[in-house]
């Protein structure tokens, strides 16, 4: 790259907070935690046992606060407070609020927060770090009972997806670290990205399903690759 300016966008994935302990929900036969995904993961499982699905992600948030930021979330961190010639949007898959514990200080999460709740009836946000339990009431309405995690499921709609390709269309240089490439849309911000002319890098344990479409690829753990290829980004 040379001194003109070029912005980046970094898409992350599973594969980045798996470093850190967080469960992933892909493999062990399709189960997330021993549950079915279908089960715990969409609108669908919800109505027919909302009760699963809030202690499921109870348990999630629980589990968030005993893991922490590993390298390669701190040196995205370092890459968005130091670049200079740019602006560098991070999009990330991922629902844990380990990027922001690391220190980025701005996150597009494309499939909601775990630290946040939704109210059904009002649709009010708040953010949560308890236990959801059956007769808690929304702090805007005051309904009880109306109350789920505020995660995109299956089926559902993702989140900020105007914003984010209006991000892809003016980006430089496009990067994603710790993604399958099995989940789309997030899978097809390369394609778009390389369509608008960005440069493509894709930093994962192994290639992805969409690993063709990449210019360039980094293979090894996140924690490794990361603090490298934000090294070289910094001192070009």
């Amino acid at each position: 790259m040379n001194s003109t300016r070029s912005n980046i966008v970094i898409l992350t994935g599973a594969g980045v907070s798996a470093e850190s302990g967080v469960a992933t929900f892909r493999g062990a036969g399709g189960l997330w935690e021993g549950h079915l995904i279908e089960d715990v993961a969409s609108p669908e499982g919800f109505a027919r046992d909302p009760a699963l699905v809030q202690k499921f992600y109870n348990l999630r948030r629980a589990a968030l606060r005993t893991v922490e930021p590993n390298a390669a979330h701190r040196a995205i961190a370092r890459l968005q407070r130091e670049y200079q010639r740019g602006r560098v949007t991070l999009v990330t898959q991922n629902v844990d609020d380990l990027h922001e514990r690391s220190g980025s200080p701005q996150v597009i999460h494309v499939h909601g927060e775990l630290l946040k709740i939704r109210c059904t009836r009002c649709h009010a946000v708040h953010h949560w770090t308890e236990d959801i339990t059956p007769n808690l009431a929304c702090a805007s309405c005051q309904t009880a009972g109306r109350l789920r995690p505020d995660i995109v499921w299956f089926g559902e709609m993702p989140y900020h997806m105007d914003a984010i390709y209006d991000e892809l269309a003016a980006a430089q240089v496009f990067i994603a670290i710790g993604t399958s490439g099995k989940v789309y849309p997030a899978a097809g911000f390369v394609i778009e990205a390389a369509r608008c002319g960005a440069r493509t890098i894709e930093c994962n344990l192994e290639p992805s399903d969409v690993s063709s479409v990449f210019d360039e690829h980094r293979i090894g753990p996140a924690g490794v690759i990361a603090p490298a290829l934000v090294d070289q980004l910094l001192r070009v």
